[in-house]
């Protein structure tokens, strides 16, 4: 049967090059390697089904390379069900079905998902739901659209900033579905198109795509990750004064990918240079409550405690407790969440009741991030130790807080890493991932959100990619059991 031309958007040869980075692992497997770089990105969600590759002459230019390795690479992608073609009307992604068996998961070895900083659900979710189910019926006669949220549960998330430092009613609070939901709704109100976005340098990937989503640009100003030095102040200034931006994205608590954070006199530095450009700034604290060193309670006070209403605050229960709830709030100031409300009606009309039953519950029980605290503390731990033993050559900063190691590799080999990684069955985001242009290239992160034993057994697989990827002999090493 003849493949039915899909109506979904193009990508051009330079950007598919930036994509795909150091994609070559030797010279003698170029269109393997090739192919093995376009799936990984597949994968990753980068590609979405229905892209439109570009021409071979193009991506060959672009790539620097012959189209007979083009050609064999697609027919590669072809034959694996990830690539469709029809003449005269060029190649997109496709969905790879049945057809597909590893490299990227061989058969019987049971890949790891390396790529999440997320944890199951929080014990006691079903006894919060039982409950829940019980006070939906106090719900039930009336219409069940709430465009802020449940007034229990904006009270209690109102109480825990008012708790870190931050005063807060619960007027002042807005439930959406998810932080990286309430990220959006904040773009789609203060940026437009051509407009720039202040960025960390690395950042969270899902927030770089929702920028570019917004048709906005992204302006990176770099953090050092070794947390010596951390964020840089004065180069947030030169950048607020030199492009000008209409919003800023940062990650003062636990950074993702880095783990850093931000100390009370560094939020109060920032927070002056931000009051000076009068730039709005959204500060993700989905990792706040994740503090593995102390109680974050002890913890410096939120970024809105120095800069006021500039700052709007995100959160999110997924992290804490789990991701499946799709819930978490906007903290910010009564007139621009009324705003937000009018906006957010051309994106939903308020998150589910239920579910927000369900968080209530939850956030009752104030010992129950103590818990998870306890337990992602001993999973940082086992795997430190696992990097250690099977990776004594890459370096981290262990992180006081978050859910990732930021590891720095002796060579700039992250993205032919994480495709060796897929036929090793083990699947790892590049650093690239978390650049704004790319590079990254010496780093990886790697969450400890696995229970230990599967951690340590995706470290083991990586040692043997790496070796893969360096030519070392212990590429050689025994196949997945």
């Amino acid at each position: 049967m003849e493949a039915t031309v899909p109506l979904g958007g193009r990508i051009s040869g330079p950007r598919l090059a930036v994509m795909l980075g150091s994609w070559r692992q030797g010279s003698r497997q170029g269109a393997a390697d090739l192919a093995a770089a376009l799936e990984l990105q597949v994968l990753d969600g980068q590609l979405p089904l229905g892209t439109r590759l570009p021409a071979e002459r193009e991506l060959a230019d672009a790539l620097g390379v012959s189209r007979t390795l083009i050609g064999a690479a697609l027919d590669r992608l072809r034959d694996n069900g990830f690539v469709a073609s029809r003449r005269g009307a060029g190649s997109w992604i496709a969905a790879p079905g049945r057809r597909r068996r590893g490299p990227l998961a061989p058969a019987g070895s049971g890949s790891i998902d390396f790529t999440h900083a997320s944890s199951p659900a929080i014990p006691g979710t079903a006894a919060a739901v039982d409950a829940a189910r019980v006070r939906l019926a106090d719900h039930l006669g009336d219409h069940g659209y709430q465009e802020r949220g449940l007034l229990a549960l904006r009270e209690r998330i109102a109480r825990r900033y008012t708790e870190r430092g931050l005063p807060t009613t619960p007027a002042q609070v807005m439930v959406t579905n998810g932080a990286h939901h309430a990220f959006v709704l904040v773009l789609r109100m203060l940026v437009g198109p051509g407009d720039r976005v202040l960025v960390e340098q690395p950042t969270y990937p899902n927030a770089l795509e929702a920028i570019r989503a917004a048709h906005a640009i992204p302006v990176p100003v770099a953090l050092d990750p070794t947390g010596e030095r951390g964020w840089d102040i004065a180069g947030v200034d030169a950048a607020l004064r030199q492009a000008s931006p209409r919003l800023g994205y940062l990650v003062v608590d636990f950074q993702n990918p880095t783990g850093l954070r931000l100390d009370a006199g560094g939020r109060e530095r920032l927070g002056a240079v931000l009051a000076r450009a009068r730039t709005p700034v959204v500060v993700d604290e989905t990792l706040v409550e994740l503090d593995l060193e102390g109680d974050p309670l002890d913890g410096p006070p939120p970024l809105a405690a120095f800069a006021g209403d500039l700052v709007i605050c995100v959160g999110s229960a997924a992290k804490t407790h789990w991701g499946g709830l799709r819930l978490g709030w906007i903290r910010a100031s009564e007139d621009l969440l009324g705003r937000l409300v009018s906006a957010r009606y051309a994106v939903d009309l308020g998150s589910p009741v239920f579910e927000q039953l369900v968080l209530t519950e939850l956030l009752a029980d104030e010992h129950a991030p103590a818990r998870r605290r306890a337990e992602l503390r001993g999973y940082r731990d086992a795997l430190a130790g696992a990097v250690h033993r099977h990776l004594p050559d890459w370096t981290f900063t262990p992180p006081k807080g978050g859910l990732s190691l930021w590891c720095r590799m002796p060579e700039p080999v992250s993205s032919r890493l994480a495709v060796a990684a897929a036929s090793h069955g083990v699947q790892v985001a590049p650093g690239s991932r978390f650049g704004v242009h790319g590079g990254l290239e010496r780093w990886l992160r790697l969450p400890f959100s696995l229970p230990p034993e599967t951690m340590d057994e995706a470290v083991r697989r990586l040692s043997a990619a790496e070796a893969s990827v360096r030519g070392t002999p212990e590429s050689l090493a025994a196949p997945i059991a």
